[in-house]
């Protein structure tokens, strides 16, 4: 049995190419922010964070969540709400799951947890390419995470590269057949 452990969706994003919330898309019908709650809480996640910004009223009423957290600080991308949810998590992992990837199955999660050491996180990765936004980061994280939020160093691929080196995460490559899982909607279907 897998030890228990945290998540937070990440649903803070501006959505800018898509022109509307990407979080109140609708996915075999389902909005898309339910549809990823169920999958994290499907993979066994004890407490579920929604990483929201204050002007997205729905967040404030969205069932399903230990809480509504807010990004690390104005302008600080996923890092943020990562760092977010890592401040309030009870347990020593972190699942992480963006809310515009809407091929993510709760199995990802499950085979990552399972493959974690206990206090570890784990990504997957193509090529020289993380998957930051469907991946499990250790609590032991946080420090690395506050000091690039701090020094404005936003890219998650630079921060997985160093807590890799750290031994604080380790990777996992992606096979073909899970390639599709990373899709992302970024843009309207035209």
């Amino acid at each position: 049995m897998n030890p228990p452990f945290s998540a937070v969706l990440l649903a803070a994003g501006h959505s800018i190419r898509m022109r509307r919330d990407k979080a109140l898309l609708e996915h075999e019908g389902r909005l898309m922010w339910q549809r990823q709650r169920d999958v994290l809480a499907s993979a066994g996640a004890e407490e579920i964070f929604l990483s929201a910004r204050s002007n997205q009223g729905w967040a404030e009423s969205a069932e399903g969540f230990a809480a509504v957290v807010r990004d690390a600080g104005p302008d600080t991308g996923p890092l943020g709400g990562i760092v977010a949810g890592l401040d309030r998590c009870r347990h020593p992992q972190l699942a992480v799951l963006a809310v515009d990837l809407p091929q993510v199955t709760a199995a990802w999660f499950q085979s990552l947890q399972a493959e974690c050491a206990p206090a570890g996180g784990r990504v997957g990765r193509r090529g020289n390419f993380f998957e930051p936004l469907a991946a499990i980061y250790p609590r032991d994280l946080l420090p690395l995470a506050h000091a690039a939020v701090e020094a404005r160093e936003l890219s998650l691929q630079k921060l997985i590269s160093k807590s890799v080196a750290q031994g604080l995460m380790t990777v996992r490559e992606i096979s073909p057949e899970e390639a599709g899982l990373f899709v992302n909607w970024n843009e309207p279907v035209t």
